[in-house]
Order: structure tokens, then sequence, then C-alpha cells
């Protein structure tokens, strides 16, 4: 558990980590930018997951060494990655096709919101200099088979990104299976927000009271530490 000043809860790497452990051995996973990438350090042992890349590379390998990189060969964060054996390139037209197609099993998402019913808004705060570009998002929440996101539980500023009905423009509706935050694991059921696991020294009062709409508990939580 990561304690610091008033933060609380599973540090970025316990969450990546926590998501991990939930990816079926043999799927095939697009992570998105910045936090998602964390996940692909922490895939327990013995599990292989095939990684897509909306840029047009499936078998997508970690980041290379410094200075060992191919400056060609990137992810569509315009991040150096590798290529594992068997790997295949293609057109982004091709990749895309993948994506609409529903042949990726998960896709791993960061969030701005997230509601009670799955909408999932992730890409702008609607503001008039805000940079007009979703990327892929919108393809991957409509086209993978399930989304997880990985986010904050609040912004910086203490807001809760977990909310009744999403304020910034959205990505998608109802796309959303399952959110993995700092301080829990919950799950996005047809009656609203279900928790499913608590990060060590975190309570429900503690969730509920940073979640913007109401937490279903459980009988029974438990932790993986």
């Amino acid at each position: 558990m990561t304690e610091t000043g008033n933060s609380i809860g599973w540090s970025r790497e316990e969450m990546a980590g926590r998501l991990a452990e939930d990816i079926p051995d043999g799927s095939y996973v697009n992570l998105g930018i910045g936090l998602p990438e964390l996940v692909a350090r922490f895939v327990p042992e013995g599990r292989e997951l095939v990684y897509h890349t909306e840029n047009g590379l499936l078998g997508m390998g970690p980041s290379p060494k410094e200075g060992e990189g191919d400056p060609e060969l990137i992810n569509a964060g315009k991040r150096q990655v590798t290529a594992k054996p068997g790997a295949s390139y293609f057109h982004q037209s091709d990749s895309f096709a993948m994506i609409r197609g529903g042949h990726l099993d998960l896709c791993v998402l960061g969030a701005l919101q997230v509601s009670r019913a799955g909408d999932l808004a992730n890409w702008s705060l609607g503001g008039p200099d805000d940079i007009p570009a979703v990327g892929g998002a919108m393809d991957l929440v409509a086209g993978v088979k399930s989304i997880f996101v990985i986010t904050q539980h609040c912004t910086k500023d203490g807001a809760p990104k977990l909310v009744e009905s999403c304020t910034y423009p959205l990505t998608g509706l109802r796309v959303v299976d399952r959110v993995y935050t700092d301080l829990a694991v919950i799950a996005v059921r047809p009656e609203g927000f279900q928790l499913i696991e608590l990060a060590p020294g975190v309570d429900f009062d503690l969730v509920q009271e940073r979640t913007g709409a109401r937490l279903l508990p459980v009988a029974e939580t438990t932790s993986h530490v």
C-alpha cells in the first residue's frame, strides 16, 4: 500500500499489477497510452499475451533499452517498442479492421470520467483550447470485446472520476466493464458500480465518499496482498 500525506491505496505499479492478474492467458490486448502501458510489465509468469497497437503491429514487445531501439518501430503513443518473434506489421486500415471486427479480447484505457452506466470520457475536457484528437479510443471501445479502465479514483483536485453521469465529451456509451483505481476494483453492472475488491487499508466508506455515484457493496471483499 502507498501512503503519502493524504494519499492512500495502491501505487500506479500496484494498480497495473492487480489489473494484469485479471487478463486471461492467450488474450489479444491493446494497451492505451500512459498508465495502461504499465500493465505489460506485470503479467504473471507463465501467461502469454499478444499486444496490438493501432498503428499496425501485432506481437508488440517491451520498450527497448536506451540507445538500442529502432526509431521507426513505435507504438500508437510514439514510444519506441520491440517486436516479438512471429510479430506482424500491417497498414493502419487493417489494424482498425481488426478492432472493428471484434478480433481483440481486451483494451485497457485511462479515463477522465466513467459513469455508473459504463459511459467513458477519456479524450477531452471539452475546453475550446483542447486538442481535438480522440485517436483510436472511439473505435477501441466500440469494437474490443472487453474494456478495462485504469485510473486514479479522483482528480488532483479531489473530484471523483467515477460519477453518476459524465460531464466531459464521451468516448463511448455503456462500454466499460471494470475499473481499477488506487482505492478499489469496481465492476460496472446494469445496476451500477459494484465493488469487487478494496485496496489494503481502504474501507468501503472511504471509497463511497470519493465516488460520485452509489457504490454497491459486496458481501465479502478480499485482498491480493
